[in-house]
């Protein structure tokens, strides 16, 4: 039968995951990093996964596509209970053993054990290690969402806009990024909204030199830097910024100057 259906644009999608936790009929999952539809007749046509989407990935179309069926979707619901269920048991049995993420899971939700060199952090002989660095938090709130668009500190401000695991993921991150910086945090995962109105006013209203974007290499955290992407687009103004890519494991990749 010809009906409506989602459809998705893998070029455009980041694998954040956000359409398959809006989607109630588990129709979608993440597979190789990108949002799939399952099955045609798991999905109802009536789109909740759509504004969910940050990149606009998600569009409907008119095709020949199997009739929605309620009981299938029931059915791969109860199995999807049924295996979480068996691996918490697992887990609990055995927490050592490593665990495949879910296929309908996020990556940017995935767990990882990260070996390092304590070498690194223990020098030979026992020396102690060096004080600690003092913070470069310039002002205060640091979120997003909390701070005004007018605050006094943005006048004349390099501007530094994280993702808060930035700073837990990188050690040297007070030293690295912040200083001599106004720091903004966000998770564009976890946050409702899109932050990039609010950048935009921020941008248009205050005189910013530059702009730094700090973010994890995990495909949901794309959406920080497309929302400042976005305001720099439209604050009308050709304010320089460079984007810095971390990895799980706390390496800085080579910053981009954009």
């Amino acid at each position: 039968m010809i009906r409506r259906i989602i459809k998705i644009d893998e070029d455009k999608c980041d694998g954040c995951g956000l359409c398959a936790e809006a989607c109630h009929e588990n129709a979608i999952a993440i597979v190789d990093g990108k949002a799939t539809l399952i099955k045609d007749d798991y999905c109802d046509g009536l789109g909740d996964c759509l504004p969910a989407c940050p990149r606009e990935a998600i569009a409907f179309e008119e095709r020949e596509a199997a009739p929605y069926d309620d009981a299938a979707v029931r059915a791969r619901q109860e199995e999807l209970r049924r295996q979480a269920e068996r691996g918490d048991t697992e887990r609990r049995a055995d927490t050592a053993a490593p665990r495949r993420m879910p296929i309908g899971g996020c990556p940017g939700s995935r767990m990882r054990d990260i070996l390092r060199d304590r070498g690194e952090s223990a020098p030979a002989g026992g020396t102690a290690p060096a004080a600690s660095a003092g913070s470069e938090l310039a002002q205060w709130p640091v979120q997003i969402k909390l701070i005004p668009v007018d605050a006094a500190c943005f006048d004349q401000a390099h501007l530094l806009i994280a993702a808060d695991c930035t700073a837990f993921a990188c050690g040297d991150f007070h030293r690295r990024f912040m200083k001599n910086r106004v720091t903004l945090i966000g998770c564009p995962k976890l946050d409702e909204g899109d932050y990039a109105e609010k950048l935009t006013e921020i941008l248009r209203r205050n005189d910013i030199k530059s702009v730094m974007v700090v973010r994890m290499e995990v495909p949901c955290c794309g959406g920080m830097e497309n929302a400042v992407k976005r305001a720099l687009a439209a604050s009308g103004k050709m304010i320089p910024w460079r984007v810095v890519v971390v990895t799980v494991d706390g390496r800085a990749l080579e910053e981009q100057e954009v």
